[in-house]
């Protein structure tokens, strides 16, 4: 059974912005941290955003950092990532995951639950 959704992929152009949600269930979001990943065809699934349990602390990939925010709103179980000033290098279906280590943000051991994803295209 699917436990995490996500929406809001779509086309858009080179500078452009797009919105990402991940909707969970109360059991697997709640007091855990939660990431959103992305993996382009012929490439291994990279690391883009984190987001602690309550909201307080973030790490962005160097790729995103100052054009992508991650936020969530727990009272409706809901994960986003904003996404604004979008390159044609940022085409890729986006996941999102529950954390569950403590080791680094990047590291995909830490991550137990994910997504089917959305796909992000970006056109030049």
């Amino acid at each position: 059974q699917v436990q995490l959704v996500e929406s809001g992929g779509g086309l858009v152009q080179a500078g452009g912005s797009l919105r990402l949600s991940c909707a969970a269930s109360r059991g697997i979001f709640s007091s855990y941290g939660m990431g959103w990943f992305r993996q382009a065809p012929g490439k291994e699934r990279e690391f883009v955003a984190l987001i602690s349990w309550t909201g307080g602390s973030t790490y962005y990939a160097d790729s995103v950092k100052g054009r992508f925010t991650i936020s969530r709103d727990n009272a409706k179980n809901t994960l986003y990532l904003q996404m604004n000033s979008l390159q044609p290098e940022d085409t890729a279906v986006y996941t999102c995951a529950r954390r569950v280590g403590s080791g680094v943000a990047h590291d995909l051991r830490q991550y137990d639950l994910w997504g089917q994803g959305t796909q992000v295209t970006v056109s030049s």
